[in-house]
C-alpha cells in the first residue's frame, strides 16, 4: 500500500481587520491512520507536493474562502532543485486567483535568493524568510537577503521549545526593527493566548498565526 501524504492547513489572521489572511500548508504523512511530520520533507518530490498544494487550493475554493492565500515551504535542497521554480510558476497559474507565497525555511545563498525574487515577483508570488533568528536563518546568514523578500516570519514557538522563551521580546524587537528598515511585512507565529496578542499589538504586527487561531488540520 503506497504511503499517503496530505497538506494540513493552519490559518493566518489579519488582526487589523479580524479577517482570514490565508493559510500555511504543512506536509503530513500517514502511518496506520495517524498523521505526523515526515522525517525528511524531500522524501516526496516537488512535483507531487505541488500537486497536493493544488488539490488543497481547490478544496479551500469550494469552501468559499474569499481571502485565501497559500504559503508553501521550501528548504535548501528543494530550492536548489532546478525543477522547483518551474513547478511553482505552473502551480500559481493553475490555482489563480488564489495567491501564493513561498517561504524559505533555510538560509539560502544570496544568488539563490536573488534568482527566486526576480522570477517569483514576475508571477506575483511573494517570497518570505521563515523562522528568522532561529535555525540557519540567523541575522548574519540572511541580512543581505532582506532587500529581496516581501515578508519575514518570527516563530515564538522555536524559542519556547529551546528554553529561551524569556528572550522573545528582545528578539522580536530586533526583527521588527529589521522589518521596518527593509519595508517588510511581518508574521508572528506561535500566538497561543491573549498575552501573545498583546505582544503582537505592541509591535504593530497584524498578521498572526498560532494555536489560538487554529492548529494545523485537514482542509
Amino acid at each position: 500500500m503506497p504511503t499517503k501524504y496530505s497538506f494540513f492547513v493552519q490559518p493566518q489572521v489579519n488582526k487589523s481587520t479580524d479577517t482570514l489572511f490565508g493559510y500555511e500548508v504543512l506536509l503530513r504523512k500517514e502511518d496506520n491512520g495517524n498523521w505526523h511530520l515526515p522525517e525528511d520533507f524531500t522524501e516526496l518530490s516537488i512535483e507531487k507536493q505541488v500537486g497536493l498544494v493544488e488539490e488543497t487550493a481547490h478544496i479551500l475554493a469550494k469552501q468559499k474562502n474569499k481571502h485565501r492565500s497559500l504559503s508553501f515551504n521550501l528548504n535548501k535542497e528543494q530550492a536548489n532543485d532546478p525543477l522547483t521554480l518551474g513547478a511553482i510558476i505552473a502551480l500559481k497559474k493553475r490555482i489563480d486567483p488564489v495567491s501564493l507565497t513561498i517561504e524559505f525555511t533555510d538560509a539560502m545563498p544570496l544568488a539563490k535568493v536573488k534568482e527566486y525574487s526576480l522570477i517569483l515577483h514576475q508571477y506575483d508570488i511573494a517570497l518570505v524568510i521563515d523562522d528568522v533568528g532561529t535555525g540557519s536563518n540567523t541575522f548574519d546568514n540572511i541580512k543581505h537577503s532582506l532587500p529581496y523578500v516581501d515578508r519575514i516570519k518570527f516563530a515564538m514557538q522555536n524559542l519556547r521549545m529551546s528554553g529561551n522563551a524569556d528572550k522573545i521580546p528582545e528578539y522580536l524587537s530586533f526583527w521588527v526593527h529589521q522589518a521596518k528598515k527593509y519595508c517588510l511585512d511581518m508574521v508572528l507565529e506561535g500566538v497561543e493566548d491573549s498575552k501573545d496578542q498583546i505582544l503582537a499589538q505592541k509591535y504593530g504586527i497584524n498578521i498572526q498565526q498560532g494555536y489560538l487561531y487554529g492548529k494545523p488540520s485537514m482542509p
